[in-house]
């Protein structure tokens, strides 16, 4: 845990909750051990959709889809939501769940390895939400970058690795060494780019905001 356990009790306790669909399908996925933005994610998500009042979004990363219809949820009726997904289960898990939302009409599911589409898209999109393989993130961010148009935000999930990215690498298991190394890389790009500007935030597993310049 980035935050304490009681702490982040208490901040998600205040929460007012989604509407029925919403919860449900949260509810499942997480029965089901699929990983989706966590509740004090989704509070901090909602403000900034609601700040910037997006118009096209790009999501990288739709697992069953809850992110996607939660943004969906919370946008104009106009917004339009681009998600990205490679795996086969994932994709027709998500299809079914945009089918039977009232909010899905907004969504469109592109299938496929997410580099290889992000080439192909020409955007520009006013906001950008990335939440897929993190040891993948820095190999996106070219690609997320130039899709954004200035003024754009760009928010990245999962960045601190539950406290792992402070460690040294020969405290971090072998096997997520890699992640380790290029979740690093990431956030000194986003920290350094020029004409972004980036902040990096502890809540839920750690999440990077970052705006584009104009």
């Amino acid at each position: 845990m980035i935050v304490s356990e009681r702490m982040t009790a208490y901040i998600n306790s205040m929460d007012t909750g989604n509407p029925a669909y919403l919860e449900g399908l949260e509810r499942k996925a997480r029965e089901e051990e699929i990983p989706i933005i966590r509740h004090e994610m989704q509070s901090f998500l909602r403000v900034f959709l609601e700040l910037k009042r997006p118009k096209n979004i790009l999501e990288v990363g739709t697992a069953v889809g809850f992110s996607a219809l939660f943004m969906a949820e919370y946008t104009m009726d106009d917004c339009k939501i681009t998600t990205i997904e490679k795996y086969e289960k994932r994709i027709r898990e998500a299809r079914v769940n945009f089918a039977s939302s009232p909010k899905g009409k907004k969504i469109t599911l592109l299938e496929g390895d997410a580099l290889e589409l992000l080439q192909e898209l020409s955007g520009p999109y006013d906001f950008i939400f990335m939440d897929a393989a993190k040891g993948q993130y820095i190999h996106f961010l070219p690609e997320t970058l130039r899709l954004l148009e200035a003024g754009g935000i760009m928010i990245s999930d999962n960045v601190l690795q539950d406290g792992d990215i402070i460690e040294s690498k020969f405290a971090v298991e072998r096997r997520n060494r890699t992640i380790y190394k290029r979740m690093r890389d990431y956030l000194y790009e986003l920290k350094h780019t020029q004409g972004l500007l980036t902040s990096i935030v502890p809540i839920g597993d750690g999440v990077a905001v970052s705006v584009k310049k104009g």
